[in-house]
């Protein structure tokens, strides 16, 4: 089964294949339906920013999709970036990791959390939700895996970029948020 990943960020494709690798489901991306677009998203949670990617992809080719909307919260900046994780620091990783790392420069609290809200659509136009949450502390930059905040979010003392990406869908937010996606799946055979 082929379905729609609403995406065009080759590693977070490559994160969620991997998970996918033994069963029938394979997903391609936006850019392998040479969709160029740029949705906006508008929504006020995670949840409702991914529903509106998917039923954005789903109303112009009617067929299964998912989307995922994730972002890191840190608690002492009243969970800033959030929502708006990805625009933070006009998208340069590098510089919003810095900016964090500067604002909790004379904070204790570094606590954290990665969050991850999955749409899907069905064929038929029915939606479903998955979400998790992991649980965590910001750190210095360290790790040359994953993408995005990776290196600077630190679960039980390692951080995301140094873990392998089999260690990080055990755990993470969008690894653990695909799971319940995979066992939904799975159940519908």
């Amino acid at each position: 089964m082929e379905i729609i990943l609403a995406t065009h960020n080759d590693n977070k494709l490559k994160e969620i294949n991997k998970l996918f690798k033994d069963t029938n489901i394979h997903f391609i991306s936006l850019k392998d339906l040479n969709f160029s677009e740029e949705i906006e998203e508008n929504g006020k949670t995670f949840k409702e920013n991914a529903y509106v990617k998917a039923k954005t992809i789903y109303d112009k080719y009617h067929l299964p999709v998912v989307s995922d909307d994730s972002g890191l919260e840190v608690q002492a900046l009243n969970n800033e970036p959030g929502i708006y994780s990805s625009r933070y620091a006009n998208s340069n990783y590098q510089d919003a990791m810095k900016k964090i790392l500067q604002r909790l420069e004379n904070i204790e609290n570094k606590t954290a959390d990665f969050n991850c809200s999955i749409c899907y659509i069905e064929e038929n136009g029915e939606v479903h939700y998955f979400e998790h949450k992991c649980f965590g502390k910001i750190g210095p930059i360290s790790g040359e895996s994953g993408f995005g905040y990776d290196p600077i979010f630190y679960y039980n003392g390692k951080s995301f970029a140094n873990m392998t990406l089999e260690e990080k869908n055990q755990i993470s937010h969008r690894g653990m948020a695909f799971k319940k996606f995979f066992e939904f799946m799975k159940n519908k055979k």
